[in-house]
């Protein structure tokens, strides 16, 4: 058996597999749920492309097989079960253009074990592979309790949800109960600096805004925008986390939210100008146009290539607050997807091969585990990081990134 010694993967970057029929796997999310004290659940968000177009069920059960290993831990031999998966109708499924692949493995005697996923096109050689912690004793809400929309039969991978949107709480046996809800109203604020080294001030305690009782399986719908943390127990010290955001979201589009993301590239002084502006709308497009030197096109190009990559952090990052606020949504806006992931249990390592004048530039992101979710990173900060940084940012604010 080969060694793995960390899961390597792409990340957004399209892993192509070339095929007459232009197949495509692009990306592969994971997340599981406890069944009971011998088996597990695992679920597999598989962005899927046949030609331009999300590829159909029937398609993806014909072209496509699925294997998994389970190791003791990641840079390890040890083997916990492995197998293979047949692909149907009764385990594939469709949720918006992802593929959704729900299946069954024996829980190992261990704590926690690390499940490596492979999908393969039938055929050919060419494979993307997905790794995923699961700690198979864990009882929090998070390990039992998925949320499910209407517009699926399984649980979403997100950690977000729209304001309005009717889902359900439910564990996969389906066992009724009451879960217990405490709601923050707090805004969280984005990520600092990659340079900034200076040690973080003691984290103020959140307040609790409210707490009431939700039934499981029962259709209900969370109107507040905010966060909200749902137990099975209020003894336990994690929850479920869910983030309620407004309906447009992972997109921006209000013009003082617009604003926000801009704090990766602008001055304080451009912000506060923007802010003290009787219309948000005219001064975001007056500053967009001062940086591109009255250049139209060219700011509406920056625009679109600015927020699409904010969309996209919401999409991938979104943990107890949205994804462009976090340390990995800032790396990604500015620097954009990276070239590699290295990742181990606790550790993410970024690697880029080249940007500004510097190669194979690495920024770690340490895991730090909270009472909302378990897979909330934080970015380990270097002032070397200087050189690489300010060209970057320099480069969104004359037009050269696309």
């Amino acid at each position: 058996m080969k060694k793995i010694p960390e899961a390597e993967v792409r990340m957004s970057n399209p892993e192509t597999v070339s095929a007459p029929e232009e197949l495509s796997l692009v990306a592969i999310q994971s997340k599981y749920l406890v069944k009971d004290t011998t088996q597990t659940r695992v679920f597999l968000y598989v962005d899927a492309l046949k030609g331009k177009n999300s590829i159909s069920v029937s398609d993806f059960t014909r072209l496509y097989n699925l294997n998994y290993v389970i190791y003791s831990d990641y840079g390890t031999r040890e083997r916990l079960g492995y197998g293979n998966v047949k692909l149907d109708t009764t385990n594939v499924s469709k949720l918006g253009d992802k593929i959704v692949i729900g299946f069954d493995i024996k829980s190992p005697n261990k704590e926690t074990g690390v499940l490596l996923s492979e999908i393969s096109q039938t055929g050919t050689l060419k494979k993307v592979l997905n790794d995923l912690t699961i700690r198979f004793k864990k009882q929090s809400a998070s390990e039992l309790y998925g949320i499910y929309t209407a517009a699926s039969t399984e649980p979403i991978q997100r950690h977000y949800i729209n304001s309005g949107t009717s889902f359900t709480v439910k564990r996969l046996n389906q066992q009724p109960g009451t879960l217990h809800v405490f709601y923050y109203g707090h805004s969280f604020d984005p990520a600092g600096s990659p340079m900034n080294t200076t040690p973080k001030t003691v984290s103020k305690s959140l307040t609790v805004d409210s707490t009431f009782t939700i039934n499981t399986n029962e259709s209900i719908q969370f109107a507040k925008e905010g966060l909200y943390n749902i137990f099975a127990d209020t003894t336990q010290s994690e929850g479920l986390g869910l983030l309620v955001v407004n309906e447009r979201f992972p997109k921006l589009t209000k013009p003082e939210l617009l604003l926000e993301p801009l704090v990766y590239m602008s001055t304080n002084a451009e912000i506060n100008e923007i802010k003290k502006a009787e219309e948000f709308k005219k001064a975001l497009d007056k500053y967009w146009l001062t940086l591109m030197n009255g250049n139209a096109p060219l700011a509406q190009q920056s625009i679109r290539s600015f927020y699409s990559r904010v969309e996209e952090a919401n999409q991938l990052f979104t943990s107890y607050k949205e994804g462009w606020k976090t340390d990995k949504g800032m790396i990604f806006i500015v620097l954009g997807p990276p070239d590699k992931v290295q990742r181990s249990k606790d550790r993410e390592v970024w690697t880029y091969d080249q940007r500004a004048n510097a190669q194979n530039v690495n920024f770690t992101f340490n895991r730090r585990t909270n009472q909302f979710v378990d897979d909330h990173y934080e970015l380990v900060r270097y002032a070397e990081y200087q050189p690489i940084w300010y060209p970057i940012v320099e480069a969104w604010r004359n037009g050269t990134i696309r």
